[in-house]
């Protein structure tokens, strides 16, 4: 849908209605001054900090800053509710979820809101989206995407776990609002989204991530398989990826929505692939049984390699990813082309931050987990690797990593207030490894300035940390940020 849009279908269901929303993070923030500007709901917010309660800007019938989480969540019930928004910090097991969650009280995430709050055009129409979810590879795949839909005409904007609050860009009604959405979805989000019925779907890949926020293996699995329910078009996976596949397999899915693969080999009929450096379709179109459409080429995209480094296996399958989702609305091939060989990657993915005395320094900051540190490492020569590991572990244990990884590597620095899971890992290992103090002050300092001593020309120094930021960084941005300033200090 492109042209103007006129109204919100979905706002008259929030008539009469009693909304908390809990936790006032940006997420938070935008479903108030949403359901306040677009509905006549009754609206509560709830935060554990006195900061974004004191900053609120929106009516609202009662706000409260509540530390303990039992006590919350016995005022916000007592508030009598229909519906809680809450924020993706709220973890499956905390005591607040369980209990609203047990109450019987309706859990939306602000993707559910934003389903609902979708803006019609003059049409009738809504602005298809395109859903993505995996323990790897999403920003990436959503920002190719949005290009790709941008370059189609489509307006294409990427939303959900990147950029601007879904529910804010998908309830825009003005004559430049988006055409269509490249929705990024974390398991935290998927949990509590219902509703939402994508026209393309795809679960990128699947390995152990965030067990302490679901409590589970299947629970953080579960949460990952409901981004294909309710599918109108395109249920897309990895080939040869059995998980993903059965997640395909059990999703409630809207007659006529058909399993799509994707493979980094000759496609089948019902695939997207690679026939020697050419990406072709044999998924859509009525010639797909006799022969495939050509949609780009690896030329087309590898300007998106690391200096130095070939073409990572991972970023065809994005790319690949990305196409097929595109095919589901109808954008051409041409577009296709068009719109990844103008992409250019993010920051804190495979970055090279500088090259000095012939020691690459890469930041791969953005490689929180196991799965991401793995591919990041085995792109690199064997004995090459000075690696810098290690953070918040989010329940993970690293054996298989280090054992997969091992002959990459020419040492290890670990960084991160948790050492135990990085002790047993590392303690068979034949390179040095060195312990940053977890109580210093200054951990990138500290792990780049021993990474250095280690490397010789011809090293990378890598940091890969398979571990979340948030314990002694505010994100992974920022530590990818403290990294490069690291390393631009021995340059000067």
């Amino acid at each position: 849908m492109v042209g103007q849009t006129v109204n919100i279908p979905g706002a008259q269901f929030f008539d009469h209605q009693r909304v908390a929303v809990v936790g006032l993070g940006i997420s938070g923030v935008a479903s108030l001054e949403v359901l306040a500007g677009a509905t006549s709901a009754t609206l509560s917010a709830w935060d554990s900090a006195p900061g974004p309660i004191e900053a609120l800007d929106v009516p609202v019938d009662r706000a409260a800053c509540i530390e303990d989480p039992d006590e919350l969540a016995k005022e916000i019930l007592a508030w009598q509710p229909d519906i809680a928004v809450l924020a993706p910090g709220i973890r499956e097991v905390s005591p607040l979820f369980t209990t609203l969650e047990s109450a019987g009280l309706a859990l939306w995430s602000e993707i559910e809101l934003a389903w609902h709050l979708r803006a019609a055009g003059d049409d009738g129409e809504y602005a298809p989206w395109l859903c993505v979810t995996g323990t790897n590879g999403k920003t990436t795949t959503v920002s190719m995407l949005a290009k790709i839909l941008t370059q189609a005409g489509l307006r294409g904007l990427a939303i959900g776990n990147v950029g601007s609050p879904a529910v804010a860009e998908v309830s825009r009604t003005d004559s430049g609002a988006p055409g269509a959405f490249a929705v990024e979805l974390s398991s935290f989000q998927l949990r509590t989204t219902h509703s939402v019925s994508p026209a393309g779907a795809v679960c990128l890949n699947i390995a152990d991530d965030h067990l302490e926020w679901h409590g589970s293996r299947e629970a953080y699995w579960q949460a990952k398989a409901r981004v294909y329910e309710h599918t109108q078009a395109a249920c897309v996976y990895p080939i040869g990826d059995s998980h993903v596949q059965a997640m395909v397999d059990g999703a409630d899915v809207q007659e006529g929505a058909r399993a799509l693969g994707v493979t980094l080999g000759i496609p089948p009929v019902g695939a997207v692939g690679l026939v020697e450096d050419m990406a072709v379709d044999r998924a859509f179109g009525a010639s797909r049984w006799d022969e495939g459409v050509e949609l780009f080429s690896i030329s087309d995209i590898e300007h998106l390699a690391p200096s130095g480094v070939s073409l990572p296996a991972h970023i065809v399958i994005d790319a690949l990813m990305a196409a097929t989702l595109a095919r589901s609305v109808g954008v051409s091939p041409d577009a296709i082309r068009e719109g990844l060989s103008g992409f250019q990657g993010g920051h804190h993915r495979i970055e090279l931050i500088d090259t000095v005395a012939g020691v690459s320094y890469v930041d791969d900051s953005k490689a929180t987990n196991a799965h991401a540190a793995r591919a990041s490492l085995m792109g690199c020569e064997d004995s090459s690797v000075v690696w810098i590991a290690g953070g918040q572990a989010k329940g993970s244990r690293f054996d298989e990593l280090v054992a997969a990884v091992a002959g990459k590597l020419r040492a290890v620095i670990v960084i991160g207030k948790d050492h135990e899971p990085w002790r047993a890992a590392l303690r068979d290992l034949s390179v040095p490894v060195e312990w940053i103090n977890p109580e210093t002050s200054q951990p990138m300092t500290e792990a780049v300035a021993a990474a250095t001593r280690h490397a010789q020309p011809g090293s990378t120094v890598l940091l890969a940390p398979a571990s979340a930021s948030m314990d002694q960084f505010t994100s992974y941005a920022a530590r990818g940020a403290a990294f490069a300033h690291e390393v631009r200090r021995i340059r000067g």
